[in-house]
């Protein structure tokens, strides 16, 4: 029998928590809080820390124009294409690795990490040349594969781990009853692997959904712009940066990521404890 922690260790700990949690949150703070002062009180050397008498201007300038809803647009179709395509081929990927013995496999695995390590500012010219020979520059399809290409390694790495983590021995049983291969493996496992899919589902979504370099190469129309190019036309040579407006769309671009990420939490959740009931 496990022995109960101290209680001045688990205050520390709790406190050390606390800590974590307000300095990972204040940015997000901040950025809400300073979506509603003028930029006056943004630029004066008191902070407001509650923005008592702050108004929705600088939300007023976000949508004054259409340029956000275009942007969102663009940023919800690359970003949704970019997760199913990652996570379709990344699961096949996984699944032969995992499951099964093949020449070439180990050089497939260290492969996979060693595109991990290359900058992806140089592989800017090669991707912007294949793209503009297949005429796939500012169009969705083209960021879309850029976007696969930069999050597929890393998905795939992670889906081999919760591939591995499925005991074989399961779709054996499941065959011994009298399903095929293939029933086996969506019967048995691919249910377990839920958690896995949700987990690398979410990593793909917050890359494609804040990624800024290669959209800025591949996305040079200002009508196929994504969101984080949108919210640099806020800075301006002559007029300056106007923080109000990228507090306030900052705080718009995160909404959608917020309530993916509850969504997904919840059924993560349930996906893992499902997942141990029934093993």
């Amino acid at each position: 029998m496990s022995r109960p922690t101290p209680a001045p260790l688990r205050a520390a700990a709790n406190t050390i928590g606390i800590l974590a949690f307000l300095v990972a949150a204040f940015p997000v703070y901040w950025m809400v809080n300073s979506s509603f002062l003028d930029r006056n009180e943004i630029r004066n050397p008191v902070p407001t820390w509650v923005p008592f008498g702050g108004d929705l201007d600088n939300f007023r300038t976000v949508f004054a124009t259409d340029q956000f809803v275009n942007a969102l647009r663009v940023s919800l179709m690359v970003t949704g294409l970019t997760v199913v395509v990652a996570l379709a081929f990344a699961f096949v990927a996984a699944v032969a690795v995992s499951r099964f013995r093949f020449r070439g496999r180990m050089s497939f695995i260290v492969t996979l990490l060693l595109i991990q390590m290359i900058p992806v500012e140089g592989l800017f010219i090669s991707q912007y040349k294949m793209l503009e020979a297949a005429e796939l520059l500012n169009t969705v399809v083209g960021l879309t594969l850029v976007y696969v290409a930069s999050v597929l390694p890393f998905t795939i790495w992670t889906l081999r781990g919760f591939v591995a983590g499925v005991p074989y021995e399961l779709e054996e049983a499941a065959m011994m009853d009298g399903c095929t291969r293939v029933q086996a493996f969506f019967r048995v496992t691919l249910p377990l692997l839920a958690p896995g899919l949700v987990a690398t589902g979410v990593f793909g979504f917050i890359q494609a959904w804040n990624e800024f370099t290669l959209a800025l190469v591949v996305m040079t129309r200002e009508d196929q712009r994504t969101l984080p190019l949108w919210l640099s036309t806020f800075t301006d040579v002559n007029r300056g940066t106007d923080w109000g407006g990228i507090m306030a769309g900052s705080t718009l671009i995160a909404v959608p990521v917020i309530i993916f990420f509850l969504v997904v939490q919840g059924r993560m959740v349930s996906g893992l404890t499902t997942g141990a009931v029934k093993g």
